[in-house]
């Protein structure tokens, strides 16, 4: 055989035996390894997308906007695709924020397949990042959350997390049905990875708008009406609320020191809490109110019915003076409530008795929550009769020994405002566009001992009274001062120098149409409800009722 037939020979063997390998591995790849190769080839070619649905707008009850959603994008890298880490970081970090380390630690990560770099980027900063087509960094549509007011009503708001679920306030309570439905979408593409196909499986749905009571312009007022407590006073924090008795619409909850919405895990945890659902406190000389109408309508007093009043009042092992001292005194019931006096409230919660005495604090809705659409009410702390000790009816009378918030005061003097008829407050005014049903006032007093009570309330604003300095040309105010010592946890006892300073109030006195209550925790200086707070509700109040084209009266 010829050299040259030898290498004929040999070419064609070689040849074949190519041929058996292509086989071998043809029937490997086809039979052994088909499915997970065309499970990966389907990866490449066609994706299942997300398409995040447009979360719900929070309005004010005129339509300004608190809370609306805008597009954005997650930006996620592969950080095992990226050959070069450090020049996509330095690509990367103008549009991310940041710095390029942190960018360069995320692409480093060799051990993990997926990482976001940020969440919820605008729009515009996405499409930059886009435009730069690195392998392995890839633009996720979604949206984010936007309080176009800053620190309007933020506590109130709350906040929505990464994943678009609401975390806190109504964002939380509300997020069945602010969130809406995401939809699914077919993405396929061809061997280039250019797209040749898109199809929408299933559309997104949008959450539904809500709709709140609150009043933007008010809200901002009670705000900064707050922050000029917070500036005198350097309280540890503050509220306001103000409040429809008539309907028990909430125009604003303000809380201080805001929280700008936008940041709001920057903020601490104290400043972040809607205290007037959250926080309860011992209501001090506002609860005085409630003993005398107890008493008025049990027939026990009459708001002439007048008392021999010492100094002291003596009361199992306690001994309960007055705010200011004086000497022997006879006052009637209403200058009981005008003057705030201890020891006339207390005699007249003796004369009420233990067991009805607790029968009307409950009957006003303390020690239960109140039911506001709102998450995260306290119910307060009420001891139960059976827990009274011998001096219990020498504290709660005079608003010791219990723990009311700030929302449950307001609703209970929303009674008496509103001719005895207990409304439960409420923030939201509709849903998707249809009106939130509210449930029916219930009746506490009658008419006549709400008017009775309303009257003895001026006298609080009157000369003589604990407010005497607050007044509002052309309108007849009523109200009542608070000052609660705060309970020391150390001695068991009361603080000596922290105290809870609030006024509660309502205009015009004889046909109420608004109603305030200020809290402020521990007030420095100045410590008195008349002092702190009652100024506040004057401020609020003098531009509040005007807005909302309340006459005068």
């Amino acid at each position: 055989m010829s050299l040259i037939e030898r290498r004929i020979g040999l070419l064609f063997a070689a040849i074949l035996l190519l041929l058996a390998l292509g086989a071998v591995r043809t029937t490997w790849l086809g039979m052994v390894k088909g499915s997970s190769l065309r499970q990966r080839a389907s990866e490449q070619q066609v994706s299942q997308a997300t398409v995040p649905a447009p979360r719900g707008t929070i309005t004010d009850r005129r339509g300004v906007e608190l809370a609306v959603s805008e597009p954005a994008a997650d930006v996620a890298a592969d950080p095992m695709i990226i050959k070069d880490p450090l020049r996509v970081a330095r690509q990367l970090t103008p549009f991310l924020g940041g710095s390029v380390d942190d960018v360069l630690r995320k692409l480093s990560a060799r051990d993990r397949g997926f990482v976001y770099l940020v969440r919820s980027l605008s729009s515009a900063r996405a499409r930059r990042i886009q435009r730069l087509n690195i392998e392995g960094i890839e633009v996720i549509p979604s949206s984010r959350r936007i309080y176009p007011q800053g620190s309007l009503a933020s506590q109130v708001l709350g906040t929505v997390g990464t994943e678009g679920q609401g975390l806190a306030g109504l964002e939380y309570s509300e997020n069945r049905w602010l969130r809406g439905h995401d939809g699914r979408r077919r993405l396929v593409k061809d061997a280039l990875g250019q797209p040749i196909s898109l199809q929408d499986q299933r559309s997104a749905r949008a959450g539904r708008d809500v709709r709140l009571t609150i009043d933007a312009a008010i809200q901002q007022k009670a705000e900064s009406v707050l922050d000029g407590v917070g500036r005198r006073s350097s309280p540890k924090g503050a509220m306001a609320l103000v409040m429809d008795p008539a309907t028990g619409n909430l125009l604003a909850m303000a809380s201080w020191p805001r929280v700008d919405a936008n940041h709001w895990t920057e903020a601490a945890d104290y400043a972040r809490e809607d205290r007037a659902v959250g926080a309860a406190y011992e209501p001090g000389s506002t609860f005085k109110a409630f003993t005398v109408a107890g008493a008025l309508t049990d027939g026990q007093v009459t708001p002439q019915t007048a008392f021999n009043l010492a100094p002291e009042i003596q009361v199992a092992d306690r001994t309960i003076g007055e705010a200011e001292q004086r000497g022997q005194e006879t006052l009637t019931t209403a200058q009981i409530l005008a003057q705030s006096s201890n020891v006339g409230a207390i005699t007249i919660g003796l004369k009420l008795g233990a067991t009805r005495f607790d029968q009307w604090v409950r009957a006003f809705g303390f020690g239960r929550s109140t039911g506001v659409d709102l998450p995260g009410e306290a119910s307060g702390i009420v001891p139960r009769l059976q827990d009274y000790s011998g001096s219990s009816m020498g504290n709660l009378p005079i608003g010791q020994g219990l723990a009311v918030t700030p929302l449950q005061m307001a609703a209970a003097y929303g009674a008496i405002a509103n001719g005895g008829l207990l409304r439960r407050p409420h923030i939201i005014a509709s849903v998707g566009g249809k009106r939130r049903h509210q449930p029916r006032a219930r009746r506490v007093i009658s008419p006549q001992v709400a008017a009775s009570v309303r009257q003895m309330l001026e006298g609080v604003l009157a000369p003589g009274g604990t407010a005497s300095e607050v007044s509002i040309p052309g309108y007849q105010l009523a109200g009542k001062t608070g000052t609660a010592n705060k309970p020391d946890p150390t001695t068991g006892g009361y603080s000596d120098t922290k105290f809870v300073a609030s006024f509660v109030g309502f205009a015009p006195a004889r046909n109420p149409r608004l109603l305030i209550a200020i809290m402020v925790d521990e007030p420095q200086g100045e410590v008195f409800g008349g002092q702190v707070a009652a100024p506040a509700f004057q401020q609020l109040a003098s531009f509040a009722l005007p807005y909302l084209g309340i006459a005068p009266g």
